[in-house]
């Protein structure tokens, strides 16, 4: 990704709110193309960077730059930004054609464009034939669609999503995601994505910035971030992980690099608590000297085990992290 144009640069950017909070520091370039995901809890500053990008917050300090131009001090609607919000934000008494066109209008395209773009985005959107009916007769997904053509037909050179999926049933929100990478694969286009769902951020990313009360704890692709957390904070964060305490040392592995055995010169002993079947795997917690450790074991291993049964296990590979890390 690193070899494709930088599309966007945030450099140096404080942005403090009157009660303290913000974020502090930022520096990132977001390449083009690419789907750079803002992943942390409430309050972390995911949200903040994208409002600053698309000019919704005034910075404290620093300077972004679109395509090379500072655009700091430019309003959202001066910037070559679109945004897309949790709520759908269509107007209820226009026509899904009216609420695409809104915005081109102002812009002053030609009828004859207009039409030809809604069109072509429809189709893309695997939405023709929607172009009569009004918000209220399409589904939350249909309608979340629909913002985000709405921002495209603009054509904005960073598209800004501030949690668009979270309002969506798990099915439905599965199914954007697979769309919203496919749009973007068509059309090349940049996008910052904000959530607080590490599964979203981990299908969807090219990278993802794991932010920490204002800070970007670590960026990197989902493999980096899943394999090579940085610190205890993402590995808590990206996935599960169990933590076992060492001398002055956390030791950090995940469920899958746990192997049950029934060889009493492993290194480790426990009684299984549950089992819990999850398709073609089980999660198994293990009590280990009053630690629950959580591990997956393929289905046809499971099978065998019961609760309360005795069960040795190693760790196939773990990260390290000192206390307070």
């Amino acid at each position: 990704m690193s070899q494709k144009p930088v599309k966007v640069q945030i450099e140096q950017v404080f942005k403090t709110y009157p009660n303290g909070d913000g974020v502090r520091d930022v520096n990132l370039d977001i390449y083009e193309g690419e789907i750079l995901t803002l992943l942390g809890p409430s309050g972390c500053g995911k949200t903040t960077i994208l409002r600053v990008l698309g000019g919704f917050n005034e910075v404290t300090s620093g300077k972004v730059k679109i395509d090379g131009e500072d655009v700091t001090t430019l309003s959202p609607e001066k910037r070559p930004t679109g945004m897309v919000f949790q709520s759908y934000n269509l107007w209820p008494h226009m026509t899904v054609y009216e609420n695409l066109a809104f915005g081109m209008k102002l812009r002053k395209i030609p009828a004859k464009e207009i039409k030809k773009d809604i069109t072509e985005m429809l189709a893309l959107l695997k939405m023709e034939g929607t172009e009569k009916k009004y918000p209220t007769q399409l589904s939350g997904g249909q309608q979340q669609r629909i913002a985000i053509a709405r921002s495209l037909l603009l054509k904005p050179a960073v598209l800004l999503l501030d949690e668009p999926f979270s309002a969506l049933d798990a099915k439905i929100r599965m199914q954007m995601r697979e769309e919203l990478k496919r749009i973007q694969s068509e059309l090349n286009i940049t996008v910052v994505f904000v959530t607080h769902d590490q599964e979203e951020a981990m299908a969807l990313s090219h990278r993802i910035v794991v932010m920490n009360k204002g800070e970007m704890a670590q960026v990197g692709t989902p493999s980096e971030i899943y394999d090579a957390p940085k610190d205890a904070y993402v590995a808590s964060f990206i996935g599960q992980m169990n933590f076992l305490e060492v001398d002055n040392s956390s030791k950090a592995f995940r469920p899958e690099d746990i192997k049950i055995t029934e060889s009493e010169a492993s290194e480790f002993r426990g009684i299984v608590q549950s089992i819990m079947m999850l398709g073609h795997y089980a999660s198994v917690l293990i009590d280990y000297e009053g630690l629950v450790i959580k591990a997956f074991v393929p289905r046809e291993q499971a099978t065998q085990l019961s609760e309360r049964q005795e069960v040795f296990f190693d760790i196939k590979k773990f990260q390290l992290y000192k206390k307070g890390a």
